[in-house]
């Protein structure tokens, strides 16, 4: 069937379609540099509360392999740091950065038996995943400690083995015994003469 369309709605249609493109670019922007965002800002919690730049601190410590940043699709922000070994966690754990945002978490509480006890001196490689949510409403009238719905920080080791195709999501600096690294070809040149 033949459709014949009056002649001004052909230019609504396709402005239409501009707008929704337009809407899907400016939602993919938000996702990709919201982490970036958040990593971008001051060390000390600007006026109000908001969230202390943990990246810069976090790769200017001895011992730091890597640093990288995301928001999960449940909201959650998360730091991922990559460790050469527990004394470079030590490093980072004792920085005036990380004593201070404990400090103002936790009150000074600290583990009995002090931090990483359970971790042996000689480990090697450690991956510190740091998530927290924060209802960015409630950080406007209470800061950051009152906003904060969750938070936590887990440590793992790489396991041997695995396979990398093009990159990898780890630090080239991390050593993981086994891992396969492939070299992807370069995508074909559409220049075709």
């Amino acid at each position: 069937m033949l459709r014949i369309y009056h002649a001004r709605s052909w230019p609504w249609r396709f402005r239409m379609k501009q707008l929704r493109e337009l809407g899907a670019v400016v939602l993919l922007t938000a996702a990709i540099f919201t982490p970036a965002i958040i990593a971008a800002q001051t060390s000390a919690p600007p006026p109000g509360g908001g969230l202390p730049d943990l990246i810069g601190p976090l790769r200017a410590t001895p011992g730091v392999l890597g640093v990288d940043a995301a928001q999960t699709m449940s909201g959650k922000q998360v730091i991922f740091a990559w460790f050469e070994s527990k004394q470079a966690v030590l490093n980072w754990y004792n920085s005036d950065v990380h004593r201070q945002l404990m400090n103002g978490f936790s009150g000074g509480g600290r583990r009995p038996d002090g931090p990483l006890a359970g971790i042996k001196d000689d480990s090697g490689p450690i991956l510190a995943i740091a998530s927290v949510t924060v209802d960015m409403a409630a950080m406007k009238s209470g800061g950051l400690k009152a906003a904060t719905r969750q938070i936590a920080i887990e440590l793992y080791a790489p396991l041997p083995g695995g396979v990398a195709a093009g990159g990898r999501f780890a630090p080239s600096a991390l050593k993981v015994p086994g891992l396969v690294e492939v070299t992807l070809p370069a995508p074909a040149s559409k220049d075709r003469h």
